[in-house]
Parts: structure tokens; C-alpha cells; sequence
């Protein structure tokens, strides 16, 4: 089963995201903040990270970065989720390593409709279709 792990700082959103990822037949993990993004990346190895841009203690770029520097975990892909959708604010996500940058509000069927395709991409088995 793909293992996701979705960093969020908001509660109410993290547990949106979480339901509608489990109902579609994902295992998932989460977290808070950044710093929590590192650390459950290099401990758990999730198959992609979808990650919040603005974040306490640590945001999603410089997390992004981190996970990209890091031998064990570089080939994670990561997903950011945004409601910044200036040009810079994607540009910057895809610099620090992003496969993908979905911009808030978005709706459950785009979600998993854009991490289905985000595996596919990086060639990551789909075992709950």
C-alpha cells in the first residue's frame, strides 16, 4: 500500500487531507510543521510527502530542501499545497525540489487525482487501484 505523508500545520485541514487520502485506500502519516517533515521522511521513507508551504519553525521550502540534500530520502517526491499561487511562490517550490505545487482551495477527486499521477511519474506502484 503507498504510504503518504502529509505535513500540515492547520488540524482541521491535516484531517481533511488524511480521510480523504485513507478513504481512497492510502496508508497515511502526518505531521505538523517542517521540522516534523524531515524527521518523519527520514524515519518513515513515505512514497511522497505532500506538504503545506507556510509553516511553523520550518517551512515547506526549506523542509523540501532537506529532504531533497538527504541520500535517503531525495527520491520522495513532494507535493506542496498552497493557497500562495503567485508565479514566484510555485517557481520557488519547484527550485527547492517540488514534483508538484496544487494551490488551495482544492477538491478531494483533484487531490488524489494529482497524487495518482504524481506516482505514476516517479514509477511508484499503486497498489490500492
Amino acid at each position: 500500500m503507498v504510504k503518504i505523508l502529509v505535513i500540515e500545520d492547520e488540524k482541521d485541514i491535516r484531517h481533511l487531507l488524511i480521510y480523504t487520502l485513507q478513504y481512497a485506500g492510502f496508508n497515511v502519516i502526518s505531521g505538523r510543521d517542517g521540522e516534523e517533515a524531515v524527521r518523519l521522511a527520514d524515519e518513515e521513507i513515505p512514497d511522497i510527502i505532500l506538504m503545506d508551504v507556510r509553516m511553523p519553525r520550518l517551512d515547506g521550502y526549506e523542509a523540501c530542501k532537506m529532504i531533497k540534500a538527504n541520500e535517503k530520502t531525495a527520491h520522495i517526491p513532494v507535493m506542496f499545497l498552497s493557497a500562495k499561487g503567485q508565479d514566484t511562490e510555485i517557481d520557488k517550490g519547484f527550485e527547492a525540489g517540488a514534483s508538484d505545487y496544487l494551490l488551495k482551495p482544492f477538491t478531494p477527486t483533484e487531490l488524489i487525482e494529482r497524487v495518482k499521477l504524481t506516482l505514476k511519474e516517479n514509477k511508484i506502484s499503486q497498489e490500492n487501484e
